[in-house]
């Protein structure tokens, strides 16, 4: 196995998930700073920050669309092309409107990120190391949250600071579009869909040697003849056993989102402010709540291969549902502190973080069929972005007005529902080929299985 060449293509591919990272968080340090230059209430403000959204869900739906049909790879530049103009946009937006358009923009951008890293290495990984790689876009994505925390800490007395802190991803956008047109393999899998066998031949040659480039290929035709060699068509996503895994997949990406992730990683220095901590203080333990968030996802790394990919996902939804719980009593339970409050969250982030925020991706990615891989993964990648703009456009009216116990109890309601759906719903897709997957799941015929 030629580790190097298959890293290689890994790292380029997961810095779509650094970007992703800086794009999510970038705003939570410049947010008092924007609120400010433009005099925004709570509702205005939380359109400030969900329209990265709206932008996710539009990307998201699209982009696996568009790479069945193009490819991985010129989607991927495309991406980066539009993750360089929405920072641009951002840094010298001078109107609400303007800075909207262009958070929307960037969402595009993250959004399509979200579908196109990991369908890339789930289809270019062998099956006994897929999960992990995989998890390294999560990495990356925790890299780009604890690196914008840093950068927002490092600006917050500049001139100009949220300008400068939103123009962060403009000069790693650059470095991804430099890293994809110099050297990136297409996706193997796509390429012998598209009828490329010679060279998807060549790229497995590269990553495992001739026989195992033979016997994946081999395989890959065999799955795709199987499912017929026409294309997709879209309302087959939603027919049979092909619109159960769907359902499932689906709904897994909606938990991943309703258990409040996004509202701690865009609002952590506002959560924290409401516990009477400075600003400084709340920028500084955001900074904590970035570097345990990319800490704990190492664990997944290091576990999802060896222990399985349920019973992570069951261990961090039951971690969430206690930590969760334990933080809505904070604010209630009087004298107890902050330093409780940071316990509560760096303790969700960690049970988040080593298992719904990597292993998601892992999960739906192994369970939909190749020929359905990019316009599913779009489909319930865009559900789960629907979720997420919900979560952070609502969230600083419900925490001003509601108060944290409800804010989180909430959450903490959704991360126990999680873990009944997991535990009775979820199979078990470690150390098997994506053929064989397709197989146990019944999608071997495209789905229409009785």
């Amino acid at each position: 196995m030629n580790k190097h060449y298959l890293g290689w293509a890994t790292f380029v591919a997961v810095n779509g998930g650094l970007l992703f990272g800086l794009n999510m968080a970038g705003i939570s340090g410049a947010v008092s700073f924007i609120q400010n230059y433009f005099s925004l209430n709570d509702i205005a403000l939380g359109l400030a920050v969900s329209s990265l959204t709206v932008g996710c869900l539009i990307g998201a739906l699209f982009a696996g669309l568009l790479s069945d049909k193009y490819g991985r790879k010129k989607m991927l530049i495309f991406t980066a092309f539009v993750f360089i103009i929405s920072a641009l946009g951002c840094s010298v937006a001078h109107s609400l409107s303007v800075f909207i358009i262009s958070r929307i923009i960037g969402g595009l951008a993250v959004g399509a990120a979200s579908v196109l890293c990991p369908t890339y290495i789930t289809e270019i990984a062998p099956a006994d190391k897929r999960g992990s790689l995989v998890s390294y876009n999560q990495l990356a994505i925790t890299i780009g949250i604890l690196l914008a925390y840093a950068i927002d800490y490092i600006l917050v007395d500049a001139n100009n600071n949220w300008r400068l802190m939103l123009s962060v991803p403009m000069i790693f956008g650059v470095i991804f579009l430099i890293l994809l047109i110099v050297s990136f393999p297409e996706s193997p899998r796509w390429l012998v869909r598209a009828g490329d066998e010679d060279k998807a031949k060549g790229i497995l040659k590269k990553i495992g040697g001739e026989e195992f480039a033979s016997n994946e290929v081999a395989s890959i035709s065999t799955s795709l003849k199987k499912d017929n060699t026409s294309r997709a068509k879209l309302g087959d996503l939603f027919k049979g056993k092909m619109g159960y895994v769907l359902l499932l997949g689906t709904l897994l990406a909606v938990f991943q989102q309703i258990t409040g992730i996004n509202a701690v990683i865009n609002y952590a220095p506002t959560i924290f402010e409401k516990t009477g901590m400075s600003s400084y203080t709340a920028l500084l333990q955001s900074i904590i709540v970035g570097l345990v968030n990319f800490l704990a996802t190492i664990i997944a790394v290091r576990l999802v291969d060896k222990k399985g990919r349920k019973i992570l996902l069951l261990w961090g939804a039951a971690g969430m549902t206690i930590s969760l719980t334990f933080l809505s009593l904070t604010f209630i339970m009087s004298g107890i502190g902050n330093t409780w409050v940071l316990i509560s969250i760096l303790t969700y982030i960690v049970f988040f973080a080593a298992s719904l925020a990597p292993v998601m991706w892992i999960v739906t990615s192994e369970m939909y069929p190749t020929k359905y891989r990019g316009a599913a993964m779009s489909f319930s990648t865009a559900v789960s972005w629907i979720c997420t703009l919900v979560v952070v456009q609502f969230f600083p009216w419900i925490l001003n007005n509601l108060g944290g116990t409800i804010s989180f109890g909430i959450f903490a309601f959704f991360s126990l529902a999680a873990y009944i759906f997991i535990r009775i719903y979820i199979p078990e897709t470690k150390g098997k080929s994506l053929e064989q997957i397709e197989t146990e799941l019944g999608l071997s015929t495209g789905g229409k299985n009785e």
